[in-house]
Parts: C-alpha cells; sequence; structure tokens
C-alpha cells in the first residue's frame, strides 16, 4: 500500500505501531485504523459537498482512553451479557463486568482496544485479522477473527469471518456513531430514521432484555414508517425512560442469514442518505445517550448527548443466557459469517 494510503497514527502505551489506511472508491472515502479496527473517517456526497458522518478523534492517545467504542470493532461478544455470567456445554464462564453489573462488548479490553493485523490493503478494500486466545476475557475458544472493509462505488461492506477451535459465543460488529449532516454539526435529533423492524427486544434498566420480542406496533419503538429520531425520544414510555433515549435490540423483518433491509436514514441539512442492510437477526439503534457534554472530537469538534446514532448489526443482547432468541454460540471448527452493507446517496431538496 502506497504512503499516501497508509500511514502511521502512533504507538500505543503497549509500545505497539498503529496504522491509519485510506480507502477511497472515487465516491466515498474510509480512513481506518488498526487499532480496534476503527472507522475514523467517512466521507460522502452531500448536496453541497463531501461530508464527513462518522464521530471519532484525531489522536490515538483518545481512541485509547476514551469511552463509546467510537467507530470500533467489537467482540468476542457486542453488547450485553447479564451478570458477566453464562452456561455453556455444561459449565459456566465468568467474563468481566465492565457495564455495572454485566459485561458489555467484549470486556475490560476488547477487541475495540486490540490492535489488528493487515492481511490486505488496496486502494478499495482492507483485510484486518485479530487472534484472540483461549480465556481472554474469560470467553473459551481460540477465536480467529477476519474483518474486510471494502468499498464499491457509493458502497461500503463490511464482512466479518470467524473460526474457534471451541465453542464460544461470538457476535462482532462495528461501532460507528452516524451524523449525516456531519460529524461536527450537533444532534440528530431532527435527522430521519426508518427500521425494517417489527419487533424488539424490551430490555430492564440495565439494559438486559427481559426475554421477550415485542410488536413495535402502537408504541415509541415504531419506527417502521420513517420520522424525525427526535419526534418521540423523549416520550414517557418506560423503556425510553430506561434507556435515556433509543438503546434497543430490534429484530429485522425477514429471514436471519439472508441479506435484507435494516435501516434507512437521511438528513434534511445535507441530503445524505444512508441505506443498510444485513445478514444479522438483529440491529441495536443507539442515540449516544450516554455521550458526556463537551466531549472533545476530531477537527475541533465538540460532541455531546445525541450527537450521533449507531446501527449495530448483531445478535441479540444477552443471547447466551435467552433459550428464545437466535443462537448466538459459534460452534468448533464452523465459520462465523455476517454482513453489513451501506450505501449512500443524495436526496434532492
Amino acid at each position: 500500500m502506497s504512503e499516501e494510503l497508509e500511514r502511521s497514527f502512533g504507538v500505543t502505551k503497549n509500545g505497539e505501531e498503529v496504522r491509519e489506511l485510506t480507502l477511497n472508491s472515487g465516491v466515498l472515502t474510509v480512513k481506518l485504523l488498526t487499532f480496534g479496527g476503527a472507522v475514523r473517517v467517512l466521507t460522502v456526497p452531500g448536496r453541497e459537498g463531501p461530508v464527513d458522518v462518522v464521530l471519532g478523534y484525531d489522536t490515538l492517545e483518545e481512541y485509547e482512553t476514551q469511552g463509546g467504542f467510537f467507530g470500533a470493532l467489537v467482540g468476542r461478544c457486542a453488547n450485553r451479557i447479564a451478570g458477566g455470567r453464562f452456561m455453556l456445554n455444561g459449565r459456566e464462564y465468568a467474563l468481566a463486568r465492565n457495564d455495572g453489573p454485566n459485561h458489555l462488548h467484549g470486556g475490560n479490553v476488547g477487541y475495540s482496544h486490540r490492535v489488528w493485523a493487515v492481511e490486505e490493503a488496496s486502494g478499495c478494500r482492507a483485510v484486518l485479522t485479530l487472534d484472540s486466545p483461549d480465556g481472554e476475557e474469560g470467553y473459551p475458544g481460540r477465536l480467529r477473527v477476519r474483518v474486510t472493509y471494502a468499498l464499491e462505488g457509493s458502497e461500503l461492506s463490511i464482512r466479518y469471518e470467524g473460526v474457534s477451535d471451541r465453542d464460544t459465543p461470538c457476535n462482532l460488529t462495528n461501532h460507528s456513531y452516524f451524523n449525516l449532516s456531519g460529524q461536527d454539526s450537533g444532534t440528530v435529533l431532527n435527522q430521519s430514521i426508518q427500521l425494517f423492524c417489527s419487533h424488539y427486544t424490551p430490555a430492564d434498566s440495565s439494559s438486559i432484555p427481559l426475554g421477550r420480542i415485542d410488536p413495535v406496533e402502537g408504541t415509541p419503538m415504531d419506527l417502521r414508517a420513517g420520522g424525525p429520531i427526535g419526534a418521540r425520544i423523549d416520550e414517557p414510555f418506560q423503556q425510553l425512560l430506561w434507556g435515556h433515549g433509543y438503546d434497543h435490540n430490534f429484530v429485522v423483518d425477514g429471514r436471519p442469514g439472508m441479506m435484507r433491509p435494516a435501516a434507512r436514514a437521511f438528513s434534511p441539512v445535507t441530503g445524505v442518505v444512508m441505506e443498510m442492510e444485513t445478514d444479522s437477526p438483529g440491529v441495536q439503534f443507539y442515540t449516544a445517550n450516554f455521550v458526556e457534554e463537551g466531549h472533545k472530537g476530531k477537527g475541533g469538534a465538540v460532541y455531546g448527548p445525541r450527537h450521533g446514532f449507531c446501527l449495530e448489526t448483531q445478535h441479540f443482547p444477552d443471547s447466551p443466557n435467552q433459550p428464545a432468541f437466535p443462537c448466538a454460540i459459534l460452534r468448533a471448527g464452523e465459520r462465523y459469517c455476517q454482513t453489513t452493507r451501506l450505501r449512500f446517496s443524495v436526496a434532492e431538496r
């Protein structure tokens, strides 16, 4: 990869060099870090010119020390596991409790804070790999992970693959915060969101699913028709009160394992339209409710609550403890595969 498409982004506190890779399709530009496999920049066409639509940082130190998982790949098991414990093959496994009483996004040092190896990098494609040893963060089995970022015209695809030598939970996703008006433009409340999801998994006050799959109809969780993110976000609905806004797993309509629409978002300011497809069972819609006011971001931007939204394609939260949910156990020797596609366009005024 040529020097202009790859540069040093610094050295971690543990002495590992981090690289930044630039992908360009002629329509989209993506800057990726080997630290956490993070999407640091995603520039797309807007009505008045290019728009960077993901929140991020300018320095490696910020990625190492600041919370929020900005742009990162998370695993071995994305989202939450109740009590940091699960049973598998008659044995109980204990994980880090890094989110109150629960386990979140892989633990204290999940994949979001590991330096990934570059297997392949070219102008439109980057393949990152990670070797996760048996017992890392309490998980059983050595898991070898491969993530491919690829650009084709106006589309960004992310393909996740993994193979383990023992049965283990596996649930990988990307944790980008999107703001289609621009990463430095304030809240996303006037931006439109449409979720192709007729059901969701209600959760308790610590965001652990109650074990039910409920219809969205008749509630503020019904985002099927599309509308402003802020339209119902502050209604006195218990799920929204507990989450301080949207922070919920939605069940993507259609058959898991097949690519199908999951979400469509739109900014009336820039005209940027983002359409998401996935083969995952669910998608976590999160409106950055816990980003601190005055949080410093890249390019002098200042972030705060609801300054971005996440669409984390995934297995359902706490799946290892929820027998009614789609199985998130990767069996020894089998291959984990998951693909998410983002397609960008510009709407007319």
